[in-house]
């Protein structure tokens, strides 16, 4: 696990407009599937026997379909539009499909499919289940004027396709209001750890500044007339300030010491997003773990997954955490294993040396290396020798 600059691979999330190029090209080649069903209508206006009036106007009307389809669906997914612009677009889609269909012949009854598709994925779950059927209605019995084998083929698709896009539609949905949940979840956490610290430090401070100052005066009132009471007053004013300083330092470091329970749940957060099939305890037994040593295995585990997702070019990692009885006493045993190279380098990185002095400090070992798919990091850490040894991950 030695320092690499391997790309970490992106995937496009549901429900997002594309970020990158790969995303753009990734997401119009999904979109070229779906027009497979233009053939007929632009075979029709190349070989069709309408003349040049109608040829006009029908390229003109596809064009059109095209567009607000284009819009309404796929752009309105990523960026939901106003429900008065979706209402507005659908509506011009539901009056092209039928015109053109009905003036120009039965190969334009392939709108229809879009029709249903812009319908179920768009509207609202009450609405969409009135306008797909009625989609799949009216090219019936447009087909039967027109071409009626055409329209029998095509009627049962327009349902399934409609139906399966209001399905679609809810799941981009539900994942847009996750992640904004999700954001606001993130938020409203970030604010109450600063009222939380802002509390911690009021309570810290509140007495000994308030100690100092009224010390401050006495030494002022004092120092003409009592020089030695006044340094007695200065000499209490430094201890408050050295004891104040040291219960702000251990406050501060209670903070940025990471915890192993939201290291394992941020570690499955990040290896899923990287692309990584992610095998990781919900929740660890911490049962007597210090907190240096705790601190020290989530350092490592943030670490290990850190090399994971950036430089091995792994597709499966497993976390493991398991008591171990040894002849030295009960250990606490964090592994981590993927399938990929653990990058070019030939020793360890300065990542893996910092870790190991930092668990050492903690009385803890590491062990890092290639096994025979992969490779895996060991860390184990003392355990309280009262503590419940078992074995589960």
């Amino acid at each position: 696990m030695t320092e690499d600059r391997h790309a970490v691979p992106e995937h496009t999330p549901v429900g997002r407009p594309p970020r990158n190029r790969r995303e753009l090209l990734t997401k119009t080649l999904w979109i070229g599937v779906w027009l497979v069903f233009l053939r007929s209508p632009v075979e029709d206006l190349v070989d069709g026997g309408h003349g040049t009036g109608a040829t006009v106007a029908g390229a003109l009307g596809l064009t059109v379909f095209v567009g607000v389809y284009l819009a309404l669906v796929f752009r309105n997914i990523g960026r939901p539009f106003a429900p008065r612009v979706v209402l507005t677009l659908g509506g011009v889609l539901g009056v092209l499909a039928p015109v053109l269909a009905y003036t120009l012949g039965g190969a334009w009854l392939g709108l229809f499919v879009y029709l249903s598709v812009a319908w179920g994925a768009t509207l609202p779950l009450r609405a969409a289940y009135w306008a797909v059927p009625a989609s799949a209605v009216a090219m019936y019995l447009i087909g039967l004027g027109t071409d009626e084998e055409e329209a029998r083929g095509l009627v049962v698709l327009v349902l399934l396709i409609g139906f399966a896009m209001t399905g679609v539609g809810q799941l981009v949905r539900t994942t847009i209001e996750l992640r904004r949940a999700r954001a606001t979840v993130a938020q409203l956490a970030a604010n109450e750890e600063r009222l939380r610290l802002a509390r911690d430090l009021h309570d810290l401070l509140g007495h000994s500044l308030s100690l100092i100052t009224l010390k401050s005066e006495l030494a002022g009132r004092m120092l003409p007339g009592h020089p030695d009471k006044a340094a007695q007053q200065v000499a209490d004013i430094e201890q408050v300030g050295r004891q104040a300083l040291a219960d702000v330092r251990e406050a501060v470091t209670g903070y940025r010491r990471p915890r192993l329970a939201a290291e394992l749940a941020g570690a499955q957060v990040a290896l899923t997003a990287a692309g990584v099939a992610a095998e990781v305890p919900a929740e660890p037994d911490l049962t007597g773990v210090p907190e240096e040593a705790e601190s020290a295995l989530a350092w490592t585990l943030r670490e290990a997954v850190t090399n994971v997702v950036r430089h091995s070019g792994a597709d499966r990692c497993t976390v493991r955490l398991l008591h171990r009885q040894t002849l030295d006493g009960p250990l606490l045993e964090l592994s981590v294993e993927d399938n990929g190279s653990g990058g070019p380098g030939a020793g360890p990185g300065n990542g893996l040396t910092g870790l190991a002095e930092r668990l050492e400090k903690a009385g803890g070992t590491l062990e890092a290396g290639r096994v025979r798919r992969g490779f895996r990091l060991l860390a184990r850490v003392p355990v309280a020798p009262g503590a419940d040894i078992g074995s589960g991950a």
